[in-house]
């Protein structure tokens, strides 16, 4: 089967991402406004405006889209499904928030404007994060985010899960350690590809896999359909990191709205360092077809998954 057969056009996926990014950007907007929720005393005017900076704006939404196309199989209502997508986002703003600080990537932009930290301050930057991934969780938990609260518990122990000790944060860690950072000598730590593979799956694909996960779990999925689509999100987060490592040699900083050639220079640990870039390629490309694989018992309906896969091979910033 041909790709065009097998996944939506380009321009379907194109159109998709765009009004799923319209629409999360306007629910960012609405939870990041000046009044407070019931329950909240007040909301200081600088660090609401650094959690503005950090969140509004800018980016693929690529999370929150494969919430939302997940749900979507399912019949899930758009307003539930775009809420846990807005949380899932607002959680991976906090991370880049986060990363991009001194004590972490030391970043000066992200998304072509100053990072949070140089627009304002560090201090102003961290609670900035922890803000926003505080937000993250009170949309999550919200009964309108799902009536259930045995669903919207099980919503957060996925979302925890990923984000947690053993995933995103816990990759952030190792993948410090492997830059030397707690070595005596402070030199790079010499990772194999199995090392590498279970960072980058915690660091990256974890939120990634998550966020479909999410979107299965808001429609009451099955163990069958939810075991297909946990190997979609894992291949899928895999894909990512590989093309984002790829990025970071080929891509110009203007493509990617942050600087790049870094990830050599630091002496990170990546398949392309570990693979060759060749290599580095088609294992990409081997891990999208391995996405779109696990979607064969989805029909039509998962055609926008399936060209999500093919471009996150492809994509070019």
């Amino acid at each position: 089967m041909s790709s065009v057969e097998r996944t939506a056009p380009a321009a379907a996926l194109a159109s998709a991402l765009s009004e799923t990014a319209a629409a999360i950007e306007a629910l960012l907007d609405a939870l990041l406004r000046d009044e407070p929720e019931a329950g909240e005393i007040h909301r200081p005017a600088r660090l609401l405006a650094a959690m503005r900076h950090g969140a509004l704006g800018g980016g693929k939404r690529l999370r929150p889209f494969l919430v939302v196309e997940t749900a979507r199989l399912f019949g899930v209502p758009a307003e539930q499904a775009l809420r846990a997508g807005a949380a899932v986002e607002l959680a991976h703003c906090y991370s880049l928030v986060h990363d991009d600080l001194p004590a972490m990537d030391d970043d000066d932009t992200r998304r072509g404007r100053p990072t949070v930290h140089r627009a304002y301050d560090e201090a102003t930057a961290i609670l900035a994060g922890d803000g926003l991934l505080t937000l993250a969780f009170d949309v999550i938990a919200d009964p309108r985010t799902h009536p259930d609260g045995e669903t919207r518990a099980a919503l957060i122990l996925l979302f925890s899960r990923a984000l947690g000790l053993g995933g995103m944060v816990g990759g952030q860690m190792l993948d410090l350690a492997a830059e030397g950072r707690f070595a005596a000598d402070g030199a790079a730590e010499k990772l194999d590809e199995t090392r590498i593979r279970r960072m980058q799956a915690m660091k990256t694909g974890a939120l990634l896999a998550g966020s479909v996960l999410i979107g299965a779990r808001l429609g009451q999925a099955d163990r069958t359909r939810m075991a297909a689509l946990e190997r979609y999100g894992s291949a899928l987060g895999a894909a990512f990191q590989v093309a984002d490592d790829i990025l970071d040699i080929e891509a110009s900083a203007e493509q990617m709205g942050k600087a790049t050639a870094k990830d050599d220079a630091k002496g990170k640990a990546t398949l392309v360092a570990a693979l060759g870039l060749d290599a580095a390629k088609r294992e990409r490309d081997r891990l999208s077809e391995e996405a779109i694989a696990a979607l064969a018992g989805f029909g039509p309906q998962a055609a926008l998954l399936r060209a999500a896969a093919e471009f996150t091979a492809q994509r070019k910033s």
